[in-house]
């Protein structure tokens, strides 16, 4: 589907009964959620089972596995993502029968009428963000609706539909969706080229975050991190639209300045100070901010994203100390450096990790986790063969910052394969060869067992389905224990 536009939402009670393509989605399932539990009649259909497929029909939604034209039934609104091709049956239906079709982002705008929005977005760190500023207000008894892509640890789910006034949503930029909302506060947290699949060119992708801009609210509130350079100009359009300007980071001009950053296994502390509760110009009770904020999260990334999520939950009315205590409950979110086990000696732990700043900021914080001796061990499954043809060179030298590397062929997503780009291109770009092509993925966990030894972590990377390879590995490396009697672990007789 092409790069959507902007419109102004349909009111919920307009849309009838609704139907999802691609229901079991992060996202679509996240907005059928909330729909039903508003009393909204839905009903949606996906390529496989998933768990998502079960908890929604257990919550009332009618589920269909594969698409067909008759699972439309009665439905008056048809939701679809991007990853809809315009020859799916359910789509075609739709348009023949002249429904109303939604964009996921149009449906979950929909869902944000009468709400106070703030929206997350940024190349990288979306999630998380938008995991602990639910955390906060969760926390801290604001009661907020939610809709996160990925699951929350501490609730068990990405959606929900609080009671509070606020609306928190992770604002989705790869398709240019997240110009469909009009949020009252916005997160950016970084602007690096991505998505040059959908928006052909760096200088667009970018131009696409300035246009966010021009859909926040009048005088509402902005906040960005002081040290990428991305977003550091979109700050400056910002104060140009008069919009209340707030920056967090590392850099000595950030408004909620972050320093004295550590990690010690699976966990992060920081130190933020603010002089005042905001910027120039910006109203606020507290008039200096100096707190030590800890996490149960590993990474120096992690910091800047809690450094986010602490500004505009106190700009917005929280009280720094409740603010602080919240964020040190939280307990992450599924496929962010999730732990997924340990056998032999050998912890596994697996993130969504699909760009080349990701994966080196995950293989940073993985290498502080193993600390003591153990190797890191990265087997990543690229993802779009688009994304790996243009970022190829860039994937090897963060894969360089493991010990061993296995690379898997490319995840082909919404893609249709391209000639000569397969994850050989960037197992061939790891410098010193320290990495293992392996196209199948039924030869990877014992490609991984046999190059583990006990004290190694292993770190699953990528946005297909490489999160299932975590439990295969452990099982693998379970039954190399179990074969060789328990002597000497997985990898013993490797050099």
């Amino acid at each position: 589907m092409a790069l959507v536009t902007p419109t102004e939402p349909v009111p919920l009670d307009e849309l009838g009964r609704v139907h999802f393509a691609g229901i079991g989605g992060a996202g679509m399932s996240a907005i059928a959620r909330i729909m039903l539990a508003r009393g909204v009649s839905v009903s949606g259909s996906d390529a496989a089972p998933s768990a998502a497929l079960t908890e929604l029909a257990a919550l009332g939604a009618r589920v269909h596995v594969g698409h067909a034209a008759g699972q439309l039934g009665d439905a008056d609104t048809l939701v679809v993502s991007s990853a809809i091709r315009d020859g799916n049956p359910e789509l075609v239906e739709a348009r023949a029968r002249g429904l109303r079709v939604l964009h996921r982002a149009a449906a979950l705008a929909s869902l944000m009428v009468g709400r106070r929005v703030i929206a997350v977005t940024g190349t990288h760190g979306k999630t998380t963000t938008t995991s602990m500023i639910a955390t906060v207000l969760l926390e801290t008894g604001a009661d907020p609706a939610y809709a996160i892509g990925g699951v929350l640890a501490a609730t068990g789910t990405g959606a929900a539909d609080g009671a509070g006034r606020d609306f928190v949503a992770e604002a989705d930029e790869s398709d240019g969706s997240f110009l469909m909302y009009a949020p009252d506060a916005a997160v950016v947290t970084n602007v690096e080229a991505d998505h040059l699949d959908n928006y052909g060119t760096e200088a667009a992708y970018r131009a696409s975050f300035a246009a966010f801009l021009g859909r926040i609210r009048p005088g509402g509130l902005l906040v960005t991190c002081a040290d990428d350079p991305g977003t550091r100009d979109l700050a400056a359009v910002g104060r140009d639209r008069d919009l209340r300007v707030v920056t967090y980071g590392e850099s000595a001009d950030a408004g909620y300045r972050v320093s004295r950053v550590a990690t010690s296994g699976m966990e992060t502390s920081f130190r933020v100070e603010a002089g005042s509760l905001a910027e120039p110009g910006g109203p606020g009770p507290f008039p200096l901010i100096d707190r030590e904020l800890r996490l149960r999260v590993p990474g120096h990334h992690y910091a800047l994203d809690a450094a986010a999520a602490f500004a505009v939950t106190v700009e917005l009315g929280a009280e720094p100390d409740r603010a602080a205590a919240a964020l040190a409950s939280y307990r992450g979110a599924a496929r962010r450096l999730e732990p997924k086990g340990e056998a032999g000696g050998v912890r596994v732990l697996d993130t969504y990790a699909h760009h080349p700043t990701e994966l080196a900021a995950d293989l940073r914080a993985a290498r502080d986790i193993a600390a003591g001796g153990g190797r890191l061990i990265a087997v990543f499954q690229p993802h779009l063969f688009s994304r790996t043809a243009i970022f190829a060179a860039e994937f090897g030298a963060a894969l360089g910052l493991a010990d061993e590397a296995v690379v898997l062929d490319v995840y082909a997503a919404r893609e249709d394969p391209v000639p000569g780009v397969t994850g050989r291109l960037v197992a061939d770009a790891v410098p010193g060869g320290a990495a293992r092509y392996v196209p199948d993925p039924a030869d990877v966990p014992a490609v991984v067992a046999a190059l583990a030894a006990p004290g190694d972590l292993v770190l699953t990377m990528g946005a297909g389905d490489i999160t299932r390879m975590g439990p295969l590995v452990l099982a693998e490396i379970t039954a190399s224990v179990a074969l060789a009697g328990g002597a000497g672990g997985p990898g013993a007789s490797r050099p």
